[in-house]
């Protein structure tokens, strides 16, 4: 927790838990060789809840699968909420499952965490 005082206020702003993580996440991304790539996919600052880092395993299924595009089109609050999801299984076992089931997801495309997920169309560029 960190406590901040601006010039001219009375008290103090106390940052909790959540917004520290967000902190601490940004921080360990402007620390890393590859954080310009990871930071231009996806933008977090919409979501309110804690942001989960991708771990190594996850990164090398998706790129296995071919389905690192797959996932960086979805929205987001599902790339977050699949990883943080995988993250808090504590057996290995329930790991792959949740893995395996994220993949199995993201090649369907219309189907996010059992539940029907209608993709938006992608963006028109401008000038075309």
């Amino acid at each position: 927790m960190y406590n901040v005082q601006y010039p001219g206020s009375a008290g103090l702003l106390i940052i909790t838990s959540a917004a520290e993580s967000l902190m601490n996440y940004r921080i360990s991304l402007s620390n890393m060789e590859d954080s310009k790539t990871i930071m231009n996919e996806t933008d977090f600052s919409s979501l309110s809840r804690p942001i989960h880092l991708m771990p190594e395993f996850v990164k090398e299924a998706l790129l296995e699968q071919g389905l690192l595009d797959a996932y960086h089109n979805r929205p987001p609050y599902q790339q977050n909420d699949y990883i943080g999801w995988i993250n808090r299984a504590k057996r290995a076992e329930t790991r792959q499952k949740r893995l395996d089931q994220m993949l199995y997801e993201l090649e369907r495309g219309v189907i996010y965490m059992k539940m029907t997920h209608t993709p938006k169309p992608p963006k028109n560029e401008p000038g075309s």
